[in-house]
């Protein structure tokens, strides 16, 4: 199992959008994509951090669907 690495949130982003996310808004530091399914429209949130924390890596990545060696092609 590779350890999930540390990460600041433009390259989370990047990689989410290279996914099929889409950045709706920001709040504060608090920045929403959205991704249409054929099940409807997903939400998340990424918080602007640097660096990401590694269990919040872990939690976008688990709302996201992506498992962690896809994430790491995407970046």
């Amino acid at each position: 199992m590779t350890k999930l690495p540390v990460l600041s949130y433009r390259e989370v982003l990047r990689a989410l959008q290279r996914a099929g996310w889409v950045v709706v808004r920001q709040r504060g530091s608090h920045i929403r994509l959205e991704k249409a399914t054929p099940r409807g429209i997903r939400r998340l949130t990424v918080p602007a951090h640097t660096p990401l924390k590694r269990s919040t890596l872990a939690a976008v990545l688990k709302a996201s669907g992506l498992s962690l060696e896809e994430f790491l092609e995407l970046l």
